[in-house]
């Protein structure tokens, strides 16, 4: 299986279905922290749904339509990055992002999520990528800010959450506005991302 090194003891890899125990455990760590923003932690409460999730996702990689990752620290799997939404007749994806406290901080997102942007744009011709989120997640927001995404508008009480209605951001990226920063020549496409 590939990793692809995210800082010096933290690794991306595919998170796949026989990973249904540890992501589990990584959601439990996680639950109450993940939920506050969006409903991914409750699509795994038990083995069987956590093993769904992850199939789920499996089948829509092999049908070219997203793609899921883990990421670990010192070992154990602390969040995840995704193409939640792949459409190559449009050009259009979606990067999603989610991680337990453990691995807040530390600039993990960012880098995974430029592995992911350099994959979409430069191995695979993707012309748009967009970011959501909650207006007042403040953390995803930045990530957005800091890779160059572009706000292009609030949706108005547009996400369903817990029952409230939230506003939702929506940044975008297009190709040509994507400044690879170097690192390992081909590391997205070894990737298989």
């Amino acid at each position: 299986m590939f990793a692809l090194p995210l800082a010096e003891n933290a690794v991306l890899r595919p998170l796949e279905p026989w990973q249904a125990p540890e992501y589990l455990a990584h959601i439990e760590r996680g639950r109450a922290h993940i939920d506050r923003w969006i409903g991914w932690a409750a699509l795994a409460a038990d083995l069987e749904s956590a093993r769904a999730v992850l199939q789920r996702y499996a089948d829509r990689q092999a049908a070219d339509s997203a793609r899921l990752f883990g990421i670990w620290l010192d070992g154990t799997l602390v969040g995840g990055v995704m193409f939640v939404q792949w459409d190559t007749k449009t050009g259009t994806c979606e990067i999603g992002v989610w991680t337990e406290p453990a691995a807040e901080g530390r600039g993990l997102i960012g880098t995974a999520v430029r592995l992911l942007i350099d994959y979409a744009f430069t191995t695979r011709g993707m012309h748009r990528i967009e970011w959501h989120n909650r207006p007042d997640n403040v953390r995803s927001r930045a990530v957005a800010q800091r890779l160059g995404f572009t706000l292009e508008g609030v949706m108005r009480e547009s996400y369903l959450h817990r029952g409230v209605h939230h506003d939702g951001e929506v940044w975008s990226m297009l190709t040509h506005e994507w400044k690879p920063a170097g690192g390992p020549a081909g590391a997205a496409e070894a990737a298989g991302a």
